[in-house]
């Protein structure tokens, strides 16, 4: 089991013990893709940890883009968390309902706006309820709760600056992406997107780092994924995915064994891969 540190991972055990405390706020940060056809906010309906909020990651977003959930302005984090009842003081924690997949991308959500007392849960739900901890599927009590924001923009990467990256190789470009898909083997998920890599960055598929009960792996394990990789950990990072959700597993990962000089490249292959213009690679890195 993982060690316990409230800025990154928790345990279910954790969870339970602090329950009670008055400024712990959970979250579900259940997302899915498109082709999976479930609906996050309808599962947390019929059940969720007590007193969780919902985050809609679809929703708290920049929706005058054209990609998904890009991260929002921070004026509607702000109201948004204001209407969820969390902000200054509280402790969040926040899970998904597959394990560590999309609660890692609202963990670095909030770091990106300067929130740092935020963990993951380890297991998310699936481990919460195997353990026959209490679910319910009454709504919370909400109290509005004002939040201080000071948005972290070395935490996070637009096309330009990963693209002077790729040429410049100053950074680690690290995808999460399965093999077969970083390889171009396999059509892209979404309609329209080109097969294959950013030119020079390396492959860390999200699933290596997780164990088969979908908690994360050890920090030393997970390290030990990178350098297998080949990824070069002197450097600093930029992660990216197929739109930006599972490459804040990776961020979660090398937070965990002490890396925080990581950034997560937002737009992803949804962008990269969408550009005829932007050069990519096929094959091994």
């Amino acid at each position: 089991m993982a060690q316990d540190d409230p800025r990154s991972l928790v345990s279910t055990d954790w969870l339970a013990a602090h329950m009670k405390d008055p400024d712990l706020r959970i979250l579900d940060g259940s997302w899915h893709m498109p082709a999976e056809n479930r609906d996050p906010k309808a599962e947390y309906d019929a059940a969720h940890i007590p007193g969780a909020r919902f985050f809609d990651i679809d929703e708290i977003a920049d929706l005058r883009s054209d990609l998904p959930h890009m991260v929002p302005p921070v004026e509607k984090f702000m109201s948004r968390m204001r209407a969820m009842g969390v902000g200054d003081g509280h402790q969040v924690v926040i899970y998904d309902t597959k394990g560590v997949q999309s609660a890692a991308r609202v963990w670095w959500l909030f770091k990106l706006m300067g929130q740092n007392d935020v963990a993951v849960l380890d297991g998310g739900l699936p481990k919460w309820q195997a353990e026959g901890r209490e679910i319910e599927d009454l709504p919370p009590m909400i109290r509005d709760r004002h939040m201080t924001v000071r948005r972290q923009n070395h935490l996070v990467k637009d096309v330009t600056q990963v693209s002077s990256a790729s040429k410049l190789g100053d950074y680690e470009i690290i995808d999460a992406r399965a093999a077969a898909r970083f390889k171009g083997d396999v059509e892209e998920p979404r309609a329209g997107l080109r097969s294959g890599h950013i030119p020079n960055s390396k492959n860390v598929p999200f699933a290596d780092l997780l164990n088969a009960d979908g908690t994360m792996k050890a920090a030393d394990a997970c390290r030990a994924v990178f350098e297998a990789a080949g990824v070069d950990l002197s450097k600093p990072a930029i992660t990216t995915c197929g739109s930006g959700v599972t490459a804040c597993i990776l961020a979660l990962a090398m937070e965990r064994f002490g890396k925080t000089d990581y950034a997560v490249y937002d737009g992803s292959w949804t962008e990269w891969g969408a550009f005829p213009t932007l050069p990519i690679a096929t094959g091994e890195a």
